[in-house]
C-alpha cells in the first residue's frame, strides 16, 4: 500500500441498484477521469459525460464530480463517477479504470486511511465512522455519529492544551524558581490542575463502554427445566430461536439470540435448565455453561423460585406461564408474564429498556471503545502522579507521559499496526 498511488472503488452498495458511486482519489485521478470522459466539469459541479474505454467503446453515461485536493474526503484529489448501478457497467468501468496506468483497486478502508494521513479526521473520528457504517440501532448511531463529529476530539485537545499549560509552569519552576521570577503559587495550581484533569478523566473511564452498545447487553434466561424459558425467549425475539418441549433438559447448550428493542441491542441468551444433579452428562455440561452465562451476565431474568436465583445487582424476578393456574406466584416485585397470551410483555420490554438505560452510556454522554480507555487511563493515571509528585522532574514527566497517551487518542502518535486493525474494520469503497 502507497499513498502515492491512485486508488478506485465501488464505494455504495453491491448493484443492481439505481446509482453506483465509483471513486477515484489520488493524484493521477483528474487524469483517469478525462481519459474516461474526453474532458472533466469544473470543480464541485456534476456535469452528464459519456463514459469510454480506451477503445473508445461506450461504457455508460454517468454524473462526474472533481473535487480537488486538500478540500475533499481524503485530502487529496478525488473524483466521483456516479454510473447506473447495473453490476456490468461496474465491472466495465472497475477494468477500464484498472487499465489506465498509475491506478489500482483500493483495499479495504484505504479512502478513510487517506483522509486520516492527509488530517482530514483523526483515529476517534474514523472509529466513529466505522461505528456508524455498522449501526444497527438508534443508541449505537447517535454514539458513532457523537464520536465521528468531532466532539470526542475537541474534548481531548481542550485535555491537552491544559497539560500543556501545565508542562509550561512546571518547566518555568524548574528553570527560573530560584531566581525569584516564578510565583510560589504556581505549585497549588500545578497540583490542583493535574488532580482536576486527573477527576475528569477518570469519571469518563468509569462510564459504561461503547462495547455494549454495539455486541448487546447480555440478558440470561436462568431457571430450573420447564420453568419456560425458552417459551419465554422466542416470545421476546418473536420467532422459534429455541425448541420448547415438556422434556425436561430439553435445552442443552446455551442459545444466543441477538435482537433490537426500543432502538437497544440486546443478546438474549437461552440456557439449560438448573437442577443439582444429573445423570445425563450432556446436561451437565449445559448446566455448567448456564452457571459460566449467569456471571458475564449484564442482565438475569430469573424464571425460577422466588428468591433462589443467583446475587446479581440486575436480577429481574419473573413469574412465567401466567395463563397456568397451578403455577407458583411470585411477590409484586416480580414481573407476571404469558409468553402465550402475551401478558405482562409490555412490562417486561419496558423493565428491560428501562435497565439498559442504567447500563449503557446515555445519549449526550461519549461511548469510548476499549483503546480509548486504556489511553485515557494512563493519562489519568499520569496526572494523579503529577498531582502527588514532590519534585518538579517528576511532575514534568508525568505530564509529559499524560500528553503522549492523549496525542495516542487522536493519532498525533501511532503505529502502522494500529492503523492497519483500526481501517481494516472498513469496506473497499470507504
Amino acid at each position: 500500500m502507497r499513498a502515492t498511488d491512485t486508488i478506485f472503488a465501488l464505494s455504495s452498495g453491491a448493484p443492481p441498484a439505481a446509482i453506483a458511486l465509483m471513486r477515484i482519489s489520488g493524484p493521477d485521478s483528474v487524469n483517469a477521469a478525462e481519459a474516461l470522459t474526453g474532458s472533466v466539469p469544473k470543480a464541485r459541479r456534476a456535469s452528464l459525460r459519456i463514459l469510454r474505454d480506451a477503445s473508445g467503446e461506450e461504457l455508460d453515461r454517468a454524473l462526474v464530480l472533481v473535487f480537488p485536493g486538500p478540500d475533499s474526503a481524503t485530502g487529496e484529489d478525488l473524483v466521483e463517477l456516479h454510473l447506473h448501478g447495473g453490476r456490468a457497467v461496474v465491472r466495465a468501468v472497475a477494468a477500464a479504470l484498472a487499465a489506465l496506468p498509475g491506478l489500482r483497486p483500493a483495499e479495504a478502508g484505504e479512502f478513510t486511511r487517506r483522509a486520516f494521513l492527509n488530517g482530514r479526521m483523526d483515529l476517534n473520528e474514523a472509529e466513529g465512522l466505522a461505528d456508524l457504517l455498522a449501526a444497527e440501532t438508534e443508541w449505537q448511531r447517535r454514539a458513532a455519529g457523537a464520536m465521528m463529529g468531532g466532539a470526542f476530539s475537541r474534548r481531548i485537545e481542550q485535555w491537552r492544551q491544559e497539560v500543556l499549560v501545565l508542562s509550561a509552569l512546571t518547566e518555568a519552576e524548574l528553570d527560573f524558581s530560584d531566581e525569584g521570577d516564578v510565583e510560589a503559587q504556581n505549585n497549588d495550581i500545578i497540583s490542583i490542575g493535574c488532580m482536576r484533569l486527573h477527576d475528569a478523566i477518570r469519571d469518563l473511564v468509569q462510564a459504561p463502554g461503547v462495547e455494549k452498545l454495539r455486541d448487546g447487553l447480555r440478558v440470561v434466561l436462568g431457571g430450573p427445566p420447564n420453568s419456560g424459558k425458552s417459551t419465554l425467549l422466542n416470545a421476546l425475539v418473536a420467532r422459534d430461536a429455541a425448541i420448547v418441549s415438556d422434556i425436561a433438559g430439553t435445552t442443552r447448550d446455551v442459545i444466543e439470540v441477538p435482537v433490537s428493542i426500543g432502538g437497544i441491542a440486546f443478546l438474549f441468551l437461552d440456557t439449560a435448565g438448573l437442577r443439582d444433579e444429573t445423570d445425563d452428562r450432556i446436561e451437565a455440561i449445559g448446566i455448567e455453561r448456564t452457571r459460566a452465562a449467569m456471571e458475564s451476565a449484564d442482565i438475569i431474568l430469573w424464571l425460577g423460585e422466588e428468591g433462589t436465583g443467583p446475587d446479581h445487582p440486575q436480577l429481574v424476578e419473573i413469574a412465567a406461564k401466567a395463563d397456568d393456574p397451578t403455577q407458583p406466584r411470585k411477590g409484586s416485585g416480580a414481573v407476571t408474564v404469558s409468553a402465550k397470551t402475551e401478558e405482562g410483555m409490555a412490562q417486561l420490554i419496558a423493565t428491560l429498556t428501562e435497565k439498559a438505560k442504567g447500563l449503557l452510556p446515555p445519549p449526550d454522554q461519549f461511548a469510548i471503545n476499549s483503546r480509548q480507555r486504556d489511553l485515557l487511563a494512563q493519562a489519568a493515571l499520569a496526572l494523579g502522579q503529577a498531582a502527588e509528585a514532590d519534585d518538579w522532574l517528576i511532575t514534568a514527566e508525568h505530564l509529559r507521559l499524560a500528553r503522549i497517551a492523549l496525542d495516542a487518542l487522536t493519532g498525533r502518535a501511532h503505529t502502522e499496526d494500529l492503523l492497519d486493525t483500526l481501517f481494516g474494520r472498513f469496506c473497499v469503497g470507504k
